[in-house]
């Protein structure tokens, strides 16, 4: 085990949500709550992008030792508790199957965060999210003023958290972090970018894994939520790239093909 892999194991944690972000609304229908299940009950929840009417983007750590689950789209928390979070409800809907990048290992799980998951009923929308170009995220390490580079990340969960205080609702919100790491031999490799998270920008926290980090205000998916430094979800967050060859190879050829 080199260098990297022990200094990111000592203090990177699995990311969940948005934090000083804003109300959602109808921005961004495609991105849902999902509910993953152990053993037919609830164990955790982390966010999606549909890229397709039945065909969700999420994190590996997400999907890993899933063995069924559900989705909601509403943009509201009185919503979803009304229909029965975490449990199924008129308005969610079923998991048919569920798929963890074959590349994925659980001991260094950020190296190829990326998991799929497949509804059981089409969620008809007019339009989904897409998949970038292989390696279109590399000019960005070369670009001058990197900080003026914006994501916006969305998702559901924890607002706020410190040591004494935690705010949380089940509302999709968004934020609008800036790169600050890329393509850096150090720390995040060619795998993945570290975006700010503080009161001006906004960020990810607890509950917002797997949700997208789309690039600008596009409906591009640079990356999904994936992990953050440190247990007060400050400074920067971590995501995992959409942008490398053989994920976009996985997804297009055994889900999205027709």
């Amino acid at each position: 085990m080199g260098y990297l892999t022990i200094l990111i194991l000592l203090f990177i944690k699995s990311s969940f949500a948005v934090t000083d972000g804003e109300f959602d609304g109808d921005s961004h229908p495609h991105v849902g709550l999902l509910i993953f299940d152990v053993d037919g009950a609830p164990a955790w929840r982390c966010s999606g992008t549909l890229l397709s009417s039945t065909v969700m983007l999420t994190a590996g750590h997400c999907t890993s030792g899933a063995t069924g689950g559900r989705v909601w789209f509403e943009n509201n928390e009185a919503e979803i508790r009304a229909d029965g979070y975490p449990f199924s409800g008129e308005t969610s809907v079923e998991f048919d199957s569920i798929h963890t990048s074959p590349d994925y290992n659980p001991e260094a799980f950020f190296l190829n965060d990326l998991g799929i998951v497949i509804l059981s009923t089409p969620v008809i929308l007019a339009e989904y999210a897409t998949l970038p170009n292989a390696d279109a995220l590399n000019a960005l390490a070369k670009r001058r003023g990197k900080k003026n580079q914006t994501f916006t990340a969305v998702g559901y969960g924890l607002q706020k958290i410190n040591p004494v205080f935690v705010e949380a609702n089940l509302n999709r919100m968004f934020a609008t972090p800036r790169l600050i790491q890329i393509n850096s031999p150090g720390f995040t490799g060619n795998f993945s970018m570290l975006l700010s998270n503080n009161h001006s920008t906004g960020g990810t926290c607890f509950g917002d894994s797997g949700g997208p980090n789309f690039m600008g205000d596009s409906n591009v998916v640079g990356g999904v939520t994936s992990f953050g430094i440190n247990g007060n979800c400050a400074g920067t967050g971590g995501v995992y790239r959409m942008d490398r060859a053989h994920d976009i190879e996985w997804i297009n050829l055994t889900f999205l093909a027709p």
